[in-house]
């Protein structure tokens, strides 16, 4: 776990840069820049292109990691990477001509509540497409045990442009529509910024002589598109359908609501970029000891910090939301939701990296599939009837079912599950600090009792955890770094 606490802890700096400058952005300069209505149109348009994304990747960046280890000598891994660089071609260009061919309709589609933005189909294709790519390159770079860079442009170069864009708005130097066509040109810079880097690490020689097996990494990538497709469409599906059901601004409002819960999700996002190869090195070698470490210390590591991170936010989340316009308060319950199918997520450790990179991984993503059929079935039932909040208790139950699925899943394959005697002692100091703390608070300035209740929260959860030495990562981090 050294090199994955290493590095992960520089991703996690790097994230938590990119997710303030996105809190900036989203909490401050969007709701007060911005009108609601142009605040929601770009949430859709990012949101449609996620889902869009994993269809255009065609799977490639989780077939860069899972194959890359297997190929022995430069000509044989040549020979991959040409196959995985040309391989996202054969959707985008047949999506492009669709897009092309098809644009009333589905400009209709997804403007049936919204007319507006039936104007931007080729917006959400160009960054799709840029998405995708960006993947393809940051996987490129992620096999060679490089993820920083590629983790500082996928969580800070965008967010830098946003802010820039922003500003300019703000003085009215540019209109809405330059700053929609300026955010999609900040995701094709990305991309080719990405290239670069990753052509650095690892220059590429064509070669059209593929793999032996090319057959079973095609059907791999084409399977592992609906794997994709499922996280994001559990993700996302929220915000694209309730631009179907409600106006616009209320996007805004769940996407405000969304993202402050979505920080819980930084630490499981950092550890990611390193277990993902790690896991797949593991499973190519067969080293089952090693890979049940792995799974275990990341499930408790990732615990104990999203459950801090989970009370932190509901605990200060009414002094946050008086920094707000009121028209912006009142998503406590989407926070809660939201934030709660992040923290189990990130309890399942590396759950994902195990499937992904398995020999099971068609039956879980049969599973995901039936997922993402219910995750839509959820909030065609609960939006019409709760409106955002039928939103976020959607995520929170497909969430839940699915991980709940995959939990077992693993169990079942290789007698194995992520949960220690460990887990439940960091449940239970959880459950006594938010009962403490939900029990009083502060009579001074927002962020004055922001501070002071998070400072008193962490000192008494970090004490525990580093006197009764809970986790033996972050006990030697805790002894390392605050050792008197």
């Amino acid at each position: 776990m050294g090199i994955v606490l290493k590095q992960s802890l520089n991703n996690t700096i790097v994230t938590y840069i990119g997710f303030a400058i996105g809190a900036a952005n989203t909490l401050f300069l969007y709701t007060n820049f911005m009108q609601p209505s142009n605040y929601g149109l770009i949430q859709v348009i990012l949101s449609v292109s996620s889902v869009l994304m994993p269809i255009l990747a065609f799977g490639v960046p989780n077939s860069l990691v899972k194959f890359y280890s297997s190929f022995k000598g430069q000509k044989n891994q040549d020979s991959f990477l040409t196959l995985m660089l040309i391989l996202p071609l054969f959707l985008i260009i047949p999506v492009a001509v669709v897009s092309y061919a098809a644009n009333d309709i589905i400009g209709n589609l997804l403007s049936r509540q919204n007319d507006v933005v039936r104007e931007y189909v080729w917006h959400i294709f160009l960054v799709g497409m840029a998405m995708s790519y960006f993947e393809v390159f940051y996987a490129w770079a992620r096999i060679q045990m490089k993820s920083m860079f590629g983790n500082f442009m996928k969580e800070i170069f965008c967010r830098v442009g946003q802010t820039v864009l922003l500003l300019l708005l703000y003085f009215k130097l540019i209109d809405i529509s330059f700053f929609i066509n300026a955010l999609v040109g900040f995701y094709i810079a990305r991309t080719l910024i990405m290239k670069l880097y990753s052509y650095s690490l690892r220059s590429p020689k064509l070669d059209f002589h593929f793999p032996n097996n090319w057959r079973n990494i095609v059907k791999y990538s084409a399977l592992i598109i609906l794997g994709g497709s499922t996280a994001i469409v559990l993700m996302e599906v929220d915000k694209v359908m309730l631009n179907n059901f409600l106006e616009l601004e209320n996007v805004a409002f769940y996407a405000v609501a969304g993202f402050i819960a979505s920080t819980i999700a930084v630490p499981s996002k950092a550890m990611h970029q390193i277990t993902y190869p790690l896991t797949a090195n593991y499973l190519n070698s067969r080293d089952i000891p090693a890979l049940t470490q792995l799974y275990q210390k990341s499930s408790l590591t990732l615990f104990i910090v999203s459950g801090i991170l989970f009370l932190l936010i509901l605990l200060n989340l009414n002094e946050l939301y008086e920094l707000l316009p009121n028209k912006y308060a009142g998503g406590f319950m989407i926070v809660f939701w939201v934030g709660l199918a992040k923290v189990y997520d990130a309890l399942l450790g590396n759950n994902n990296a195990i499937l992904f990179n398995s020999d099971y991984y068609r039956s879980i993503l049969f599973f995901g599939v039936l997922l993402a059929v219910l995750a839509i079935l959820f909030n065609l039932w609960l939006i019409p009837n709760y409106g955002i909040n039928g939103a976020a208790i959607a995520s929170f139950s497909a969430f839940f079912i699915y991980n709940s699925l995959k939990l077992g899943y693993v169990k079942a394959k290789f007698q194995m599950q992520p949960f220690t005697h460990e887990t439940i002692k960091v449940l239970l100091l959880l459950i006594i600090i938010a009962v403490m703390f939900s029990i009083f608070s502060f009579s001074f300035h927002p962020l004055v009792n922001i501070a002071l209740k998070s400072i008193l929260m962490i000192a008494l959860y970090v004490g525990v955890l580093y006197r009764f030495k809970i986790s033996e990562d972050v006990y030697a981090f805790l002894n390392k770094y605050l050792k008197f």
